[in-house]
């Protein structure tokens, strides 16, 4: 039991020390913001995601939480990707439209050359800081969660983090998350997952194509590695200040090889349709729901259907810290004989954000 608990601390560590790149370093704060009540703030603008503009203040600890319909003038000469409901995304430095008093604020990008675009506040989704320099264009955040429960010596272990590379037109994403679980009598099961995502924005409004790869292990489904690769094209039906929407349609390919030769050649080897579908929901500074589901019908083995879920909902407790409780899932119809063809938890613990989150 112990060397197993020492293996998955290497894991642990191993997997943070891959996947969370260095932060940003710091720069000086001299942006600068004007509400809708006068007020004047001189700051660092960090982003903005879910009507939310965070800001970071010389004097204040941690980030602050701005609503972005009450910011009525933004002054920055940070470089920032700029994406917009319709699916349109610039990068730029920034600065606000002077308009008559009554009208809607305008968001003016200034970019290579000179070009400027100017979009209407309402409109502008989300805004993230980059940079010219490779290492400061991350962002990530690093989840950790421990239960325990004296009755049974039953122990929960999880571990997550995820990182994040975005420019202009196109972004990377790659996410572990670790389970571990274990109680008196019964047999510590272990998953553990790794999944890439990226996508490119395509000329017409809100269409992308986009890539996906995963790699499993779950004990309790016998797997002992699982790879699944695929891709196809997408649409954001929904991307507001308050809510994201989007599904992904194509083909893939999966390789599965379990803990016992279930059949010769030692895996299954699967070509598969791919149906992807995330949503995200938005409340002003304190949470959010983030939710994705995975539909992966086996092309060459019709009537077999994998379907995976992972729901997460995030409360803001300060700073960059925040609580969150996950339920996750992974179900095959027709697994192989005497193999479960589920696997599901929840769990719950603080994480961490790093970068411009």
């Amino acid at each position: 039991m112990k060397a197993r608990l020492t293996s998955k601390l290497h894991i642990f560590v191993l997997a943070t020390a891959l996947l969370a790149p260095t932060p940003l370093c710091a720069r000086a704060k001299t942006d600068v913001i004007t509400m809708n009540n006068g007020d004047r703030i001189t700051c660092e603008v960090k982003g903005l995601d879910g009507g939310v503009l965070s800001i970071s203040l010389d004097y204040v600890d941690g980030t602050v939480s701005v609503d972005w319909l009450k910011v009525v003038r933004l002054e920055s000469k940070q470089l920032f990707v700029v994406l917009t409901q319709d699916g349109l995304s610039y990068e730029g430095t920034l600065d606000t439209v002077e308009l008559p008093t009554g009208q809607p604020t305008k968001l003016r990008i200034i970019q290579a050359q000179e070009n400027k675009t100017e979009i209407r506040q309402s409109q502008v989704v989300r805004m993230n800081q980059t940079s010219e320099k490779f290492l400061q264009r991350f962002n990530g955040s690093i989840n950790l969660g421990v239960t325990y429960s004296k009755g049974n010596s039953a122990t929960q272990y999880n571990f997550g983090t995820e990182t994040q590379y975005l420019r202009e037109r196109w972004a990377a994403n790659v996410a572990y998350n670790s389970y571990l679980s274990s109680s008196t009598g019964a047999t510590t099961s272990t998953r553990n997952q790794v999944t890439l995502n990226s996508y490119h924005f395509l000329p017409w409004d809100n269409y992308f194509y986009g890539g996906q790869g995963s790699f499993l292990q779950s004990s309790v489904q016998g797997i002992k590695r699982q790879t699944t690769i695929g891709g196809g094209i997408g649409h954001f039906f929904k991307n507001t200040n308050r809510t994201s929407f989007a599904l992904l349609g194509g083909f893939g390919w999966q390789s599965t090889e379990y803990k016992q030769s279930v059949i010769p050649q030692g895996s299954q080897n699967l070509a598969t349709g791919l149906i992807v579908a995330q949503l995200r929901l938005f409340r002003f500074s304190k949470s959010n729901l983030s939710a994705s589901a995975t539909i992966i019908p086996a092309l060459s083995d019709p009537g077999r259907v994998r379907f995976d879920t992972n729901l997460s909902y995030y409360l803001k407790l300060f700073s960059n810290l925040n609580w969150n409780v996950t339920f996750y899932g992974d179900w095959d119809n027709q697994p192989p004989p005497t193999f479960s063809g589920s696997d599901y938890g929840t769990t719950t613990g603080v994480s961490w954000t790093f970068g411009n989150r």
